[in-house]
């Protein structure tokens, strides 16, 4: 089972692991894309008024241009422990024990406009860029990632992919048709039945959900074998009336 994040805007700094490295990244198939986006990144924090103009940066958020103009430089960190925010926050992966974080390892993969996708453990540097960024020299984010990072999860050939990104970046790399794959969307179901979807809960309820697998470790191969984890878990967990997507069903909160 391959589990898909998105990644967050906001993300620790520093870290203690060497410079970053493209050889050094799971999916060595998108190493080329991987190089051309860091560069472009590079090139454009020269130019700070429009770095931050094409960043969409504020003037207290400056600082993050000389972030990426570091990016080949800068020390690491694991992926998971990079980002922060209310999924990663959720998570918490720098809480788990060695076991877990190796399921995390194995299991799990974080979607980046700079790197495409990465497995959790894998080095990356700070940076800023979003999905929705189109840097100067460089085709949309969507034309540079969408079938290489396709074309990733399928060399990786998964068993079943459980897709938690957000919308903006499945446009960045959608799994392939031919892939076991369940997209999820977190909702709140009333005493009545009435089920709504949720926006800061939802990302709350995905980081939970992982850090549960990752403690649990289950041998969860296909969609019938992670229903029945989630059944034993006390998870709702159910396909919904979309074709390909589930339902992970949260407590309504009542005001």
């Amino acid at each position: 089972m391959l589990i898909l994040l998105p990644p967050s805007e906001t993300k620790r700094v520093g870290g203690d692991g060497p410079s970053w490295r493209a050889d050094a990244l799971s999916f060595p198939g998108l190493r080329a894309e991987r190089d051309r986006v860091v560069d472009a990144l590079i090139t454009l924090s020269a130019d700070e008024d429009a770095a931050a103009r094409v960043l969409k940066l504020s003037e207290r958020q400056r600082p993050e241009i000389a972030v990426n103009a570091a990016l080949r430089t800068s020390p690491t960190l694991p992926a998971v422990d990079r980002y922060t925010g209310v999924l990663f926050d959720a998570l918490d992966a720098p809480s788990l024990d060695s076991p877990a974080r190796q399921w995390l390892s194995s299991h799990v993969a974080i979607h980046s406009a700079p790197f495409g996708i990465v497995r959790a453990l894998d080095p990356l540097p700070a940076y800023r860029l979003g999905a929705g960024i189109r840097v100067p020299g460089l085709p949309s984010t969507r034309s540079i990632w969408a079938d290489a990072v396709g074309d990733a999860i399928a060399a990786a050939s998964p068993s079943f992919v459980l897709d938690l990104r957000s919308e903006a970046y499945v446009a960045l790399g959608p799994v392939p048709s031919g892939i076991p794959q369940a997209y999820v969307r977190v909702v709140a179901e009333a005493p009545g039945g009435a089920v709504r979807a949720l926006n800061h809960f939802n990302k709350h309820a995905k980081g939970e959900l992982v850090r549960r697998l990752a403690l649990t470790r289950p041998d969860a191969t296909d969609a019938a074998a992670l229903m029945r984890w989630a059944q034993d878990e006390k998870i709702v967990l159910r396909p919904s009336a979309a074709a390909g997507e589930w339902e992970l069903v949260v407590p309504a909160v009542t005001r």
